[in-house]
């Protein structure tokens, strides 16, 4: 399925109130560091030139990245049906699981195969999923939105596109419907204004690896696919 208002990462340099950047994305603290989001671990090298970056505390940045190596080498490793590394194996996953065998350990112990299909299923640490798609999802709202949201999130739903039905799946794909523009000098709104490109639109940060779109709503939303695999959508405030 092909889905619509699909742009590819520009970069662009926000003109909205500096405030929104003087604090920690995603705990409101001292920025002392910044975060790509998304990480470079779920991209492939090249990296892309236009990758986002956000304020963020040092303490955020590094707290996310056990977790983030995990969800990378996790759909990894469900698209080669092993957790033992391999030449399969996405060259910079390989090397995490070469380096980490305790993560390769646990990854190779949720993988259980179906006694009827005889199909490879992993069982994730969901606690551990959702907390990188709600951080991707705040700091994609603070890039794309100029907004920072620190309350829990409404919503939280993860899935692979596989799984979804064909009116779930356009559903997830087709643009939502918004009653409000976002915010005054945020990347999203100039991009319709500067660069002719519909709020909220697809943004492809790397073709087949990663791509958001940052919905101002009601509700602020925000939805993620990685790999092509995992659908995302994160309801931030309604």
């Amino acid at each position: 399925m092909v889905c619509a208002g699909l742009v590819a990462m520009k970069q662009i340099r926000p003109l909205g109130d500096e405030r929104v950047f003087a604090h920690c994305v995603y705990c409101g603290a001292h920025p002392d560091s910044r975060d790509h989001v998304p990480p470079r671990v779920l991209l492939d090298e090249p990296y892309p030139e236009n990758l986002p970056v956000v304020p963020s505390c040092r303490r955020c940045n590094e707290s996310f990245s056990l977790d983030e190596e995990y969800v990378a080498a996790l759909l990894d490793c469900v698209a080669v049906g092993s957790a033992r590394p391999s030449e399969h194996h996405r060259d910079r996953i390989r090397s995490i699981l070469e380096r980490k065998p305790a993560l390769a350990a646990a990854l190779e112990n949720a993988r259980s195969v179906d006694p009827v299909n005889g199909s490879v299923v992993f069982e994730p640490d969901a606690s551990r999923l959702n907390d990188v798609v709600v951080r991707l999802a705040r700091g994609h709202a603070a890039f794309e939105l100029h907004s920072a949201e620190y309350d829990d999130p409404v919503g939280v739903s993860v899935c692979p596109i596989g799984l979804l039905d064909e009116k779930a799946l356009e559903l997830f794909e087709t643009l939502p419907s918004v009653s409000l523009y976002p915010e005054v000098g945020s990347r999203a709104m100039l991009r319709m204004y500067e660069h002719g490109v519909f709020s909220p639109s697809w943004i492809v940060v790397q073709p087949g690896r990663y791509r958001f779109l940052a919905s101002p709503g009601p509700p602020l939303m925000v939805r993620i696919v990685i790999g092509e695999y995992l659908a995302c959508e994160v309801v931030l405030r309604d």
